[in-house]
Parts: C-alpha cells; structure tokens; sequence
C-alpha cells in the first residue's frame, strides 16, 4: 500500500521522520510531500534518504527547473495513487488552506484531489490551537470526514504549557493502520523468532546442518513486525534479507543460538521456534582438515541442546510458546508428543516430504495441533499467509488464556 506523508513548516515536523520509519517498518510505500515552510526546520534529503524517493517539494518542478507537463499533473497521478494521505504535522495555516479549499502549493492541491482517506494532525501553539477560527476549520475538515487526531498537552517549543503538542508517533501510526484496515493486534506484543538452519563443525571446513532455508522464520518475523509487535529474530546461516524494523541477531551453531533465544526470553511474550537445530553434533571437531582417505570414515554424534525444552522449562506464566515439527512420516503422532514432552501451546507440524512444502519452498502446509488435542490443518498457502494463521491462533491462546484468568 502507498500513502503521502504531508510535513508542514512546524517544530514538530522533525518527528515526521520517526512516523515515516515506522510506517515503512508495517510494509507502507511512503511518498513524501513538504511545505516551502517545513524545508526551514528539516531537509528533503533527510525523507529522500529514509523513504527511497525524491520528496515532492513544488508545484511546478524544481526552484530554477522549467516546468512540464509531468510536473504540472504530478499532484493528479499521485492523488490516484495513494491509499491515505497523512499530514503530520499540520500546521493552523495549511489547516485553514484545507478548510477553505485554497490550493496554492502541491500539498494542499493534492489535498483537493485525492478521494483517498486523509488523517490531519495538528501542531501549533496552545493560544493557536483554541482559537475560534482554527476550530472551526477543524470542525469543516471533519464534516468532510478528514480524521482529525487531537494534539496532545505538554510544554510546547513556544515555552507554554497547554494543548498542541504533535500527538505521538504511535498514535498517528496506529490510526493510519487503523484507516487501511491494516491489522495492529500485536502492538503490545513482544515477539522472538527463530529461523533458519544451525550448523556444527567436523573441522575447519566442514560441518553438519539441514536444508532449512529460514523462509517460514522469516515470514513470522515479518507479519508479526507488520502486525505491531516488538520483534526479536534469531536467525541461523540464510540467503535471506531480514525484514524491516526487525532486531536480528545471527548465529550459526546450535549453542550460538541456545544463547541468544535464552538471553532474549525473558523480555518476550511470544516464543516462535521455527529454526531447524541440528539434533545431533559431532562428540569432536578435529584442529585440521580431515584428509581423504581409503576406506571408511566413522564419526561419532551426541545429542545437542534442547534450546525448546529449555525454553518451555524457563517460560513464564504470561509467555505463549510454539514449536515447530518437521516430519517425513507419522506427523500427526510425531508432532502430538512433542507438543506433550515440551509443555508447548501450540506445534506446528508439516511433513517436509509433500510438494510445496519443503525447507525451501515460498508455500508451505501444516497442521496446528494444541494441548487440548484440537488440530487445524491448513491448505496450502504462502509462508506469509500461514505465519498470519499461526499468530491469529497466538493472539487467540492469549485471549483464552487472559478470559480464565478473569473467570
């Protein structure tokens, strides 16, 4: 989805720059468009360089450019292009502008032509603020069905104290999410991840691991970062790009990531284990290369650490854990005791064996079974689609869990 960041000629027009962060972080396309007045408190280059587009900061081309025909409709293609347009902040001029219909620079002409949801949060000085004809313009926005974000109270720049502060980032953000019917279930949610294959060396060059490709890991660090959540991502070797806003944290042998999972459990609510730990590791890891030779080569494997059942024995009470079970036969069997031996909330087992479910496949196909013996089979589906199912059911242990507390 694409939306227009508007930023007016306002103290507060710096804290644009955090709400664009955090709207490209929930998978937004963020085109920004400035004032004359804004260029005076931050500079274009500082939203060229976070959004990856040049900001739109005049009607009719650049100072000093000779204006043509792209530049003179530009304001119409990208009317039609956005989902929503956000201006934050809104100063008391470019509000009375909007109330009025004047349209006298590319902000407020795209204000006029855009019939895509328009969010409007103001920042000025208190005395501004309650000033009749400010709150009548106000009043005109919103019988137009502009959502207008009431500012907060504080200290303002001006050095009074009263309303017209910019509301906060989280509040502007949430209500343009709310807007786009983008789903913000997760923002009180602290999520860590794990994804990907753990490796363990034979020797300086070689080592054992699995064909996980971390594409499921991935998918659930994604949708819950694009969902609200706080996310943690503990990622063993991959080919993938991390998604946006996610705290990552690479690792690469199975006590590397026993460490890291650990270390973050406490400050998670949610426990996601989607990485493939190798089971097994070699009892030595030789100084040198292992030279090639005649005859055979016996190597002998120990268990390695159950980062799982480690966690499950450290969770606490407020904690929702999920494993995950990768299977080749008996999966239902397979899957069901491992959810009973960990004291998980939910498994997610998929046999790797069926087409379009394998380590490196986009899609995947699983069945959720839970504690109670319920099980959910899911069709085949994109990662993304059944990283969405998987925390719908997350957020839906929570509720359940939150309900019998209170009962």
């Amino acid at each position: 989805m694409r939306v227009a960041l508007g930023v007016t000629g306002g103290i507060a027009a710096y804290k644009a720059a955090e709400l664009l962060r955090v709207l490209q972080d929930r998978g937004l396309d963020v085109q920004v468009v400035m004032t004359a007045a804004a260029r005076n408190f931050i500079t274009p280059l500082t939203f060229a360089a976070l959004s990856g587009h040049k900001v739109i900061t005049e009607m009719f081309g650049e100072g000093g450019e000779e204006p043509n025909v792209e530049s003179a409709i530009e304001h119409i293609a990208v009317a039609q292009a956005i989902d929503a347009l956000i201006i934050a902040p809104a100063t008391a001029n470019v509000i009375a502008k909007m109330a009025h219909g004047i349209a006298d620079d590319f902000l407020t002409t795209l204000f006029l032509a855009t019939t895509a949801p328009i969010i409007v949060a103001p920042a000025m000085n208190v005395n501004m603020w309650e000033n009749a004809a400010t709150q009548q313009n106000l009043e005109s926005l919103r019988a137009r069905g502009v959502k207008v974000l009431e500012p907060d109270q504080g200290y303002l720049a001006c050095g009074m104290t009263g309303a017209g502060r910019l509301a906060s980032v989280e509040s502007i953000a949430h209500a343009v999410f709310e807007t786009l019917k983008i789903r913000d279930d997760l923002r009180n949610e602290t999520v860590l991840v794990s994804a990907g294959p753990t490796e363990e060396p034979l020797d300086p060059i070689r080592y054992i691991t699995n064909r996980s490709s971390g594409k499921m890991g991935y998918a659930l660090a994604e949708a819950s970062r694009r969902r609200g959540a706080a996310v943690t991502l503990v990622s063993g070797p991959t080919r993938l790009q991390p998604p946006a806003g996610v705290t990552v944290e690479n690792v690469r042998t199975t006590e590397e990531m026993s460490g890291a999972m650990l270390r973050y459990l406490d400050g998670a609510t949610m426990v996601l284990m989607a990485a493939a730990v190798v089971d097994f590791a070699p009892t030595r890891v030789e100084d040198g290369k292992i030279k090639k030779r005649q005859g055979s080569l016996t190597v002998e494997f120990k268990p390695t650490f159950d980062i799982l059942a480690e966690i499950a024995r450290r969770r606490k009470p407020h904690q929702i854990i999920v494993g995950f079970a990768a299977e080749t036969e008996n999966l239902l069997e397979n899957a069901a005791a491992k959810l009973r031996e960990k004291h998980l909330d939910m498994i997610v087992a998929n046999d790797v064996t069926q087409p379009g479910a394998g380590f490196d496949s986009d899609t995947n196909i699983v069945t959720l079974i839970f504690p109670g013996g319920e099980v959910k089979a899911l069709g085949k589906m994109s990662k993304l689609d059944v990283a969405n199912a998987i925390l719908d059911e997350a957020i839906g242990l929570r509720s359940k869990r939150a309900a019998a507390r209170e009962g």
